[in-house]
């Protein structure tokens, strides 16, 4: 499993409703996108940060799920910073500081709001859940083995690896180039061939496109909705009250 999945599955935020963790990290996340940037996406990105470490997920990884998006991040903000007033020639934009400032603040705070519920929220409690809410059971159903296949692709990748690294395929720079381009197709093949067997063992078990799971039942908690209810006021209102010249 990923790392993420094992902090969702393990946590102690398991056992809560999947849309009390929703209500509280996707208004979070409403808050840092549509309300003003400074102090909102400080606020948000704070509190989601700090109910992260309320929840009990490793800052390991937390980092190690967001050091991709950050990146990402990065490279879309520092062009924001410079200018070409002439052919050829790169300048400081001084007007670019406050918009690549909003930028980051946005979406750093927006990436951890998302971690919030990704990091406590399993996605086997949310899939069977959104049928209420009108989704189609094929878009579920087809998110469901697209999340599967994940696994089998990752665990393909691995088996392949630990075979070529057992007989030295990563000695040298030539074995290594010769080892990625092998583990290429290996891994094709041998995801395909797991996939083929997932599907007739569907077929078997008389799949007809939709598959009955049991969900967990889960009460919603009074207080917990309330106390995020008063959260989200609270930064509605302060960010309200400040906007910031930018």
């Amino acid at each position: 499993m990923f790392a993420l999945d094992i902090a969702a599955h393990t946590g102690p935020w398991r056992d809560r409703h999947p849309a009390e963790k929703a209500l509280l990290a996707l208004g979070l996340l409403v808050c840092a996108v549509a309300l003003p940037t400074w102090p909102a996406a400080l606020l948000s990105g704070g509190a989601a940060a700090v109910l992260l470490a309320a929840a009990r997920v490793p800052l390991v990884v937390v980092l190690r799920a967001a050091r991709v998006p950050l990146l990402f991040v990065a490279t879309s903000t520092i062009p924001l910073l410079v200018s070409m007033p002439a052919p050829a020639r790169l300048a400081i934009d001084p007007a670019g500081l406050p918009l690549a400032a909003q930028t980051a603040g946005r979406s750093v705070a927006a990436l951890t709001c998302l971690l919030l519920f990704t990091a406590t929220t399993p996605l086997s409690d949310v899939l069977p859940r959104l049928h209420r809410l009108g989704i189609p059971p094929a878009v579920t159903e087809v998110a469901a083995l697209t999340y599967r296949m994940l696994f089998l692709l990752v665990e393909s990748v691995r088996a392949v690896r630990q075979a070529q690294a057992a007989r030295l395929g990563f000695r040298t720079w030539r074995t290594a180039y010769r080892s990625l381009a092998g583990q290429a197709g290996a891994v094709f093949v041998r995801a395909l061939h797991r996939a083929r067997r997932l599907e007739e063992g569907l077929a078997v078990r008389g799949y007809t496109g939709s598959l009955a799971v049991q969900v967990a039942a889960h009460r919603v908690s009074v207080p917990f909705v309330a106390a995020t209810t008063v959260l989200l006021g609270a930064i509605v209102t302060v960010s309200t009250g400040l906007v910031s010249p930018w």
